[in-house]
């Protein structure tokens, strides 16, 4: 968590940076179109890669058979290296016909440039689906470290390019930094990976575990694709909003993505190999235990984090980002997308925990239907919702989607498992969401009964520290009065105390 905080601050910085430079200019839009396909492929090989292979290894290790689990690995990077590599040139190849098909950009000029950026972006796809797999190798030997400092060489790789060069290279020097970034991710893990002594360079195309991984792999993708999907369908309808509007977007989902990175990313890196290794080893009471305790905290930490965002929408984007290329304008714009942003934080969360759940347990094909749906469902309440709500109805399509799709991944998790502790997690659903009510009002009390801060960043940042450690002693407070067993664990976990258990063992 502290790797993953490190990394997440910095993104944050990474954020600043853009809004300084290019604000909600068409110069990001372009930029944030060029990146969908990378991302999408991305997402969809690297997402469906790590899910399929993560429990197949831990299979391979848990029965003693870690040769052969090594020889799949080094199969598994080789054919990799060379389908993203195929894939990255055609890509590259392709992006005039594809591009403005994904986003309808204008005048022609920012159409181009979004072609160009697109072809310069390709090579990402090789380094970063690489640092994957080696990232979620090392997470199986529970070596987290390593991994987890990716995104901070990345996010300092980008920052430096945009700072230094965006006066030389303008909008480009956003396409340079993703580069820099995603071949130092890669090149991070590498001492750690050696370190192992465990890899031997080895292509076994007929290996047993390669046929069970390709086996899976197809339902698994699909079912990356969905999510991949739905973020070319938001781009899609917000460029045909008005200029900015794909910034402001990105600007709102990224304030919501830090505490999901912060805190959920952290918890779903640990639990994915433990509920992999449970299964391996039939421990099924550990592993409803494991379910039950990961959506508890998940709802410990994101609900609250979802009530603040939403009260602190205006004091948070104007602390954040206003300032050189980001106007007031852009201000408002981003604050009024926020809460819509911010509805959907808590499902996103526990969506990570469950998956991850059901693809350890086997359930693939019925998440990926789930997951189908879900897409579907959103792009609906999209074309329903954007005509009177604009952005801010994509974003709502895209909570109601995530929060209907958690309740369909609850009842598939306790089927798989044979039931684990729903009451007691709906316990803390309870409690913790009227602490995070309270906390809500309190804020939005105090707001009104404060003075806006000066425009200086000084003023702005006091501003915002205090209204966030009040929210913070408020909530905390509450949770103590109503014996919240999450506030225990966590302090347990900062006190560096032998933690009690969430939820007995039957």
């Amino acid at each position: 968590m502290g790797a993953t905080l490190a990394s997440t601050i910095l993104g944050f910085v990474r954020e600043v940076v853009y809004a300084k430079f290019y604000g909600t200019s068409w110069e990001l839009d372009a930029f944030l179109v060029a990146s969908v396909v990378p991302v999408i492929l991305f997402g969809v090989f690297t997402g469906a890669l790590v899910t399929a292979l993560v429990p197949l290894f831990s299979d391979y290790i848990n029965t003693e058979r870690e040769d052969e689990a090594w020889k799949l690995a080094s199969t598994t990077i080789a054919v990799l290296v060379v389908v993203l590599g195929a894939s990255a040139a055609i890509g590259a190849l392709l992006a005039p016909w594809y591009v403005p098909k994904i986003a309808r950009l204008t005048p022609a000029l920012h159409a181009q440039t979004a072609v160009e950026m697109t072809r310069w972006l390709m090579p990402t796809i090789v380094a970063t689906s690489l640092a994957g797999v080696v990232g979620a190798l090392l997470n199986a030997y529970h070596r987290f470290g390593a991994a987890a400092l990716q995104g901070v060489l990345a996010n300092i790789c980008i920052i430096a390019f945009v700072w230094f060069a965006q006066p030389h290279y303008g909008a480009y020097a956003l396409v340079f930094g993703a580069l820099a970034g995603a071949f130092a991710s890669l090149l991070a893990l590498l001492p750690t990976f050696v370190a192992l002594r465990r890899f031997r360079f080895a292509i076994d195309l007929h290996h047993p575990g390669l046929i069970r991984l390709l086996h899976v792999l197809a339902p698994i993708a699909i079912g990356s694709a969905a999510g991949q999907i739905a973020m070319f369908f938001d781009r899609y309808f917000a460029s045909q909003m008005s200029e900015g509007t794909i910034a402001g977007m990105n600007f709102a989902v990224k304030i919501v993505g830090f505490p999901q990175q912060l805190f959920v990313t952290a918890i779903a890196t640990v639990i994915f190999p433990l509920f992999a290794s449970q299964f391996a080893s039939k421990n099924r009471a550990a592993m409803k235990r494991s379910v039950g305790t990961g959506l508890q905290m998940v709802i410990f930490l994101t609900l609250p984090s979802a009530f603040g965002l939403c009260m602190l929408a205006g004091p948070i984007v104007q602390t954040l980002f206003e300032r050189g290329a980001f106007t007031p304008e852009a201000t408002v714009l981003c604050a009024q997308l926020l809460p819509f942003a911010a509805v959907g934080l808590v499902a996103l969360a526990a969506n990570v925990v469950l998956t991850r759940c059901l693809y350890a347990c086997g359930e693939v094909r019925i998440a990926i239907v789930i997951s189908v749906a879900t897409v579907a469902l959103n792009v609906i309440l999209s074309l329903v919702w954007k005509g009177p709500l604009g952005a801010r109805g994509l974003l709502l399509a895209n909570a109601v989607s995530q929060t209907l799709q958690t309740v369909a991944f609850v009842v598939v998790a306790w089927r798989a498992l044979g039931g684990f502790p729903l009451r007691t997690v709906s316990v803390s659903l309870l409690k913790v969401g009227a602490c995070s009510a309270v906390m809500g009002f309190a804020l939005a009390a105090v707001q009104l009964t404060r003075t806006p801060p000066s425009p200086t960043a000084l003023a702005r940042i006091t501003n915002l520290g205090e209204h966030l450690l009040f929210g913070a002693f408020v909530f905390i407070a509450l949770a103590r009065v109503v014996d919240s067993e999450e506030l225990h664990l966590a302090l347990d976990v900062v006190l560096r105390r032998r933690p009690r258990d969430l939820v007995p063992l039957p």
